[in-house]
């Protein structure tokens, strides 16, 4: 077994539960593990300061990971396409592994680089990993609830721990991880990184997890904070999985995250348009000084400014935080929801392309999934009180609200406060109106 293989990571940045690794290392002496730096990625339509700097957190601590078992990450910079080839020839490697994706950018981009693999003769492989389950196994579904139930019927790959050993050749050159600079940061993000990812993981696990069904809807807490760490694969969805054992309703969102990569990988003109076309042509006539209100957190409901501050500060906000803010640009002020979408993916650092157009999508009531618009038409005034109850949300993000009590706190125009940019009940009759024109 004298040969050589490259591991090229990409969304799956760590050395626990990392299939192409583990195949690399079961068949080959040698493996050279690899991160490229694509422009066309870094720079590109969903951009986002602060995920870049949350990714080249993960790749420093990658690096030591891999250094400690004896090992190192190769850095290269510019289209995987040209780099891996050139990569596998310096070090005379006969087969590339890397872990299958859904977008259509990584689609197209796998492609190519496969392409340019055989015209060297070098193989690629590709291997589960970014997944609970294989997406492309069952057949396309539309509708969450039948997904649900064919996905846990499918099977399961084995989960493999860290590599105690990573042989590289003699003569790797690593290259360095570049400090880049950048815009669009948050203040207060989370720590990049597998060391960062396993201790939230484990935490959750042990206090967290038993009173996830109760509590996961409570914007000021009760849920993981492990998105950012499933996006770029510093924990393992299939890892988490199996730990989470027993606690369905925790899983289920796991499933959630493998319907929306399901829906795009059959879908990928999703990425762009509604699902359903028709309400591509809803006129969407919202005015750019509410889309700043909005962007900014000065709507004037409190929940609404709550999340966007969340968002401008940490680059996350709890689901339910996401569902509410968007359901109010899109459907109160009606703007088109891919502004929001194209906001969201600037900022947050589990900004996933199928899991962030899955959600707008399916809170604009233009996707999969579909339900009576009137069903996610949310009143923020009812929402904060429901998911908010005791104001602590509300009260940590939008400080000026201090002197308000909490039995107004949800309206706080009627303790003296300005009134809201707009009338939801006046914006609610609108977007009825609206939806139904479109499908008219």
């Amino acid at each position: 077994m004298n040969s050589t293989a490259l591991v090229w990571f990409r969304r799956d940045l760590r050395v626990h539960d990392h299939p192409p690794l583990r195949a690399a290392l079961d068949a080959h002496e040698r493996v050279v593990p690899v991160f490229v730096l694509d422009d066309r990625l870094l720079a590109g339509r969903h951009a986002s300061g602060g995920r870049t700097r949350f990714l080249l957190e993960c790749l420093e601590d990658l690096r030591a990971a891999l250094v400690q078992r004896g090992g190192n990450l190769v850095i290269a910079r510019g289209t995987p396409e040209r780099e891996l080839p050139k990569l596998a020839e310096r070090y005379g490697a006969t087969a590339v592994y890397f872990a299958s994706d859904a977008s259509p950018f990584a689609m197209r981009r796998d492609q190519r680089v496969e392409a340019a693999l055989r015209t060297h003769s070098i193989e690629p492989h590709r291997t589960p990993g970014n997944f609970v389950a294989d997406i492309g196994k069952p057949r396309p579904y539309a509708v969450f609830t039948p997904f649900w139930r064919a996905w846990r019927e499918l099977p399961r790959r084995e989960i493999h721990g860290a590599p105690r050993v990573v042989t590289v050749p003699s003569d790797l050159v690593a290259g360095e991880i570049p400090r880049l600079q950048l815009s669009d940061l948050v203040a207060d993000p989370l720590p990049g990184g597998e060391t960062h990812a396993r201790r939230r993981m484990n935490a959750w696990l042990r206090d967290g997890i038993g009173r996830y069904a109760e509590r996961h809807d409570r914007v000021s807490g009760g849920t993981s904070m492990l998105s950012p760490y499933l996006h770029f694969g510093c924990v393992s969805a299939r890892e988490l999985e199996e730990k989470a054992g027993r606690h369905d309703a925790y899983t289920r969102q796991l499933a959630w995250r493998d319907f929306y990569a399901h829906v795009l990988l059959h879908h990928p003109d999703n990425a762009r348009h509604a699902y359903r076309r028709e309400l591509d042509a809803i006129d969407w006539d919202g005015r750019d000084e509410h889309f700043d209100a909005w962007r900014e957190g000065r709507t004037g409901y409190p929940i609404v400014d709550a999340g966007m501050r969340e968002l401008a500060a940490t680059g996350w906000m709890h689901n339910r935080a996401r569902l509410i803010t968007a359901c109010f640009l899109v459907k109160d002020l009606h703007i088109d929801w891919r502004r929001g979408e194209q906001h969201f993916m600037r900022l947050l650092l589990d900004g996933d392309e199928a899991n962030n157009n899955g959600n707008w999508q399916w809170i604009s009531s233009v996707g999969v999934d579909p339900a009576p618009v009137s069903r996610r038409l949310y009143n923020p005034v009812l929402q904060q009180q429901r998911h908010d109850p005791r104001g602590e949300y509300v009260r940590r993000w939008v400080p000026e609200l201090e002197d308000v009590p909490l039995e107004q706190l949800a309206t706080p125009w009627e303790a003296g406060h300005e009134d809201p940019i707009v009338d939801h009940a006046v914006e609610r009759r609108r977007t009825l109106d609206a939806y139904a024109a479109a499908r008219s």
